[in-house]
């Protein structure tokens, strides 16, 4: 250059790296090891890289204190995060009553609303009855003496294959009145699924209609058609029943839909039970002047709680008639005409019930339930757009009795992922790896569920032993743990996670090894649901165990 006359420029250059990853972790070695990290601000914000170093720097320093420890041994979290996560997140203890019994709740509200009207029914030809506490408690009395009389008493499982009606719900109380437990039966469901049930059941005496007895498998049950036989058990005392049923005592036993194998019969006692409708009733306010649509199936375990919980909180009961969950034109017909205040409906069909004209006119209700389904974002959005009620997504299996946590959808706000929430009253959700370790805050997990569960699975020991275990987190008076089939999540900072599951009084645990799904911690307690994965669920009480 300076042959042509050119001089030497001094030029300032420096080195830029770029890399396509969203995450890049570069470790130098030297006199001391140095960690630098690289992250995509569009992906992760300075919080989560924060944490995610702090988690590098417990790792690095167990690694150094105990170098022989195995590598499923080392920690990720550090003491305070760990807490957090297992204690502070699940800090659910909730003093409610231990002794009661599903039918001594509704005793209890007789007594304070004894005239008021209980339970409404509109059949499909839109003739409506209905009966007011003392009747619906004077039936149910009637029932319960002649159950008793044909031997059902504590811990006998009574088959019930009815339609939504008025027998229905007599017949409910009836058997837990006689001290029974009841086992649904869904008349809709396929004739060898029946069948299947009334075999592993070996139900001594089983209720139906009239009209479906011809319908019903071979069996070798005492039958009792509530409509045809009335005239017979109206003939029994109208007093309340003595029995000996406890709060330990078994309530009913309702089964999986068999999607992953067999279907399993989960059997519940009333303490679980009664804690969620003292869970429901508390947290959402369900009084005497609510009315709540019963539309989900008997066999559906949700529908416990939306039977019982407005029965022991003195609100009305109104029962749609068969089929009516499924047309989303008959049940805004309902929610109008009997001034529905609180409705369950699976994602599914809400998305429907939403789509239909004049549904923003119904400016009494106020609550409204999602679960079965995942939540979308989509579907928050058009209920917040459509109706004044508050949308709350639910969650929990069959094992973890109704709910095992729950996330109010906020209006002003729509997240791209609905939470499944913060563990319910009583409950607690842990999210863990491989060997059973908590992940930190937005590493997916496996689920585990802890508090009031079920007692197992019916004629299945060596499954219950096996999805039911000890709590490795077990805080005093807290139970066992157990593992749920609904995946693994992320947790994220505030404790809420994406999607969790709960379930007894143990540590649950199901494993199904297809369809899994993750979940992560989602912060606050909550969690999100994700795919791929297993899910876990946890005990309480009496070291039961569930896995």
């Amino acid at each position: 250059m300076r042959s042509q006359g050119s001089r030497w420029e001094n030029i300032e250059v420096r080195l830029l790296e770029q890399t396509n990853y969203p995450l890049t972790l570069a470790a130098y070695a030297g006199a001391e090891l140095s960690l630098k990290i690289k992250y995509d601000r569009h992906r992760f914000d300075d919080s989560t890289i924060t944490r995610m170093l702090g988690h590098i720097q417990t790792l690095l320093e167990s690694i150094a204190a105990n170098p022989c420890q195995c590598l499923a041994e080392l920690p990720l979290l550090a003491a305070q995060e760990r807490y957090q996560i297992l204690v502070e997140w699940n800090s659910t203890e909730t003093n409610y009553p231990k002794d009661a019994c599903l039918h001594r709740l509704f005793d209890a509200q007789v007594e304070r609303t004894p005239d008021s009207v209980a339970v409404v029914f509109e059949d499909a030809k839109r003739r409506v009855a209905s009966l007011t506490y003392r009747q619906l408690q004077q039936r149910a009395n009637q029932l319960a003496h002649y159950l008793q009389s044909l031997g059902v008493g504590p811990e006998v499982l009574v088959g019930i294959c009815l339609e939504r009606s008025l027998e229905m719900v007599v017949g409910l109380l009836g058997i837990l009145k006689a001290g029974g437990a009841f086992a649904p039966l869904d008349p809709a469901c396929p004739k060898e699924r029946l069948a299947f049930m009334l075999q592993d059941t070996q139900v001594p005496v089983l209720l139906t209609q009239q009209h479906l007895v011809e319908s019903l498998p071979q069996h070798g049950a005492h039958l009792i058609a509530l409509d045809a036989d009335w005239e017979t058990i109206a003939s029994q005392s109208a007093e309340n029943p003595a029995s000996n049923v406890t709060s330990d005592c078994l309530a009913y036993v309702i089964y999986t839909s068999g999607s992953t194998g067999q279907p399993k019969g989960v059997m519940m006692e009333h303490r679980p039970i009664c804690n969620q409708i003292f869970w429901r009733q508390e947290a959402f306010k369900i009084a005497e002047t609510d009315r709540i649509l019963q539309t989900i199936p008997l066999a559906f375990e949700p529908s416990i709680c939306q039977i019982f919980a407005p029965l022991s909180a003195g609100a009305q009961l109104i029962v749609a008639p068969p089929g009516a969950h499924q047309d989303s034109a008959h049940i805004l017909r309902l929610v109008n005409n009997y001034q529905i205040t609180v409705l369950d409906f699976v994602t599914s069909m809400l998305h429907v019930f939403l789509e239909e004209p004049g549904v923003e006119n119904c400016k009494q209700l106020r609550h409204v339930f999602c679960g079965g389904e995942p939540l979308t974002p989509e579907v928050c959005a058009q209920h917040t757009a459509k109706l004044q009620a508050n949308l709350s997504n639910m969650y929990g299996p069959t094992e973890a009795c109704v709910e095992a946590t729950s996330w109010l959808c906020p209006r002003d706000s729509h997240p791209s992922t609905v939470p499944i929430g913060r563990p319910t009253a009583n409950k607690q959700i842990y999210l863990l790896d491989s060997h059973r370790q908590p992940v930190p805050v937005g590493v997916p997990g496996e689920i585990y569920i802890g508090g009031m569960l079920a007692r197992g699975y019916l004629n299945r020991p060596e499954l219950t032993a096996e999805r039911f275990i000890d709590n490795p987190f077990l805080q005093p008076g807290l139970g066992d743990l157990g593992i749920g089939n609904q995946g693994a999540m992320p947790l994220t900072p505030n404790g809420k996670t994406d999607r969790l599951e709960k379930a007894g009084t143990g540590f649950l645990r199901r494993s199904t090894g297809t369809n899994r799904r993750r979940t992560s911690h989602a912060g606050g307690g909550g969690a999100r649901r994700h795919l791929d994965g297993s899910a876990r669920c946890a005990k309480t009480g009496r070291q039961r165990q569930f896995l």
